[in-house]
């Protein structure tokens, strides 16, 4: 899973302080949008979980929240998606 795992491991970084907010929000989509293919390769639901908590309910919302808000969003929903892989999809 070398390219989910590359996403997460930036997401990882951003929540780590190695990252800026503004690098991670125009970073990040891009990242994903490339990868996204061979994500879905790796695992589907996988691939599909991150779109869909870190590029759509995430880095979308970048604009609406203050940086903390919005370090908060990610963190919240990169936990998520940890416990929903630790879990296994159904």
């Amino acid at each position: 899973m070398t390219n989910i795992n590359y996403v997460m491991d930036m997401t990882k970084s951003f929540l780590d302080g190695e990252i800026n907010c503004m690098s991670y929000f125009l970073d990040f989509p891009y990242e994903v949008e490339k990868r996204y293919r061979k994500m879905v390769r790796e695992d589907r639901d996988y691939a599909d979980l991150i779109l869909e908590c870190l590029v759509e309910e995430g880095t979308d919302k970048f604009n609406e929240l203050s940086d903390a808000q919005f370090k908060r969003l990610i963190k919240k929903q990169y936990k998520y998606i940890k416990d929903v892989a630790s879990e296994g999809f159904l």
